[in-house]
């Protein structure tokens, strides 16, 4: 399939000034207001704006106060993965505003219970992060959750088979380029304060040098079959 007819999925995770104490390396993944807002923009103008599909990890307030709003008025819609231990914390959504997000049309998926390493934890623990998530946000959001974004991007072939054996449709990583339509296993690309123009513009056209999507490919085989 051609590079421009896939999907290139742009993931965020906090907006502003965080409302919590964040963990190690977590900083990195916030972006100020005033950037975000500009990468918005960028999003909503791009002629390839229908191939291009955002989303957000962790379920921090931000989501609700400052990105949602935002991406209504520009005429866009995102999926929001939820960490549901974190639900009703300091700095992050609780149900109301889950349920919230949802009238303002956008979808709600898991992120696990406690922002775990999935591809490190023992089946029981696995089993748990997936079906106690879920069954969390079936109860606050009164539909079928059928998607998970994947914590840290770590996974391996017990990872989705567990995924997909909780009655997960769609799994997302943090693999970066393009997601073939359909595919279970959808590539995103996270970005973080220290993304340049340049670096997003790669991102939203599909732009990757030849050897580094090989070597992506060939990351992402091997993690399947592990």
């Amino acid at each position: 399939m051609a590079e421009a007819t896939k999907r290139r999925i742009l993931n965020f995770h906090g907006i502003g000034t965080p409302r919590r104490a964040l963990e190690p390396g977590e900083a990195d993944f916030w972006l100020r207001e005033e950037r975000f807002l500009l990468i918005l923009d960028k999003i909503a103008n791009h002629p390839d704006r229908d191939r291009l599909s955002i989303t957000f990890d962790d379920g921090n307030t931000s989501d609700l106060s400052i990105a949602a709003p935002a991406l209504l008025d520009r005429g866009l819609r995102a999926e929001f993965f939820v960490l549901t231990g974190r639900i009703g914390e300091t700095g992050s959504l609780d149900s109301d505003d889950i349920r919230a997000l949802m009238q303002m049309g956008m979808s709600i998926g898991s992120h696990g219970v406690a922002h775990r390493d999935w591809s490190t934890l023992p089946t029981i623990d696995l089993q748990y992060e997936l079906t106690a998530s879920k069954a969390t946000l079936e109860e606050i959001c009164k539909i079928t959750i059928g998607s998970a974004a994947i914590p840290f991007g770590r996974y391996n072939a017990a990872v989705l088979k567990a995924l997909r054996s909780a009655g997960y449709s769609t799994a997302y990583s943090s693999d970066g380029g393009s997601a073939e339509p359909l595919t279970y296993l959808r590539p995103r690309s996270s970005l973080r304060h220290s993304t340049t123009d340049d670096a997003l513009e790669n991102v939203v056209s599909g732009r990757m040098p030849p050897l580094k999507r090989l070597r992506r490919f060939a990351g992402m085989s091997a993690r399947a079959w592990l």
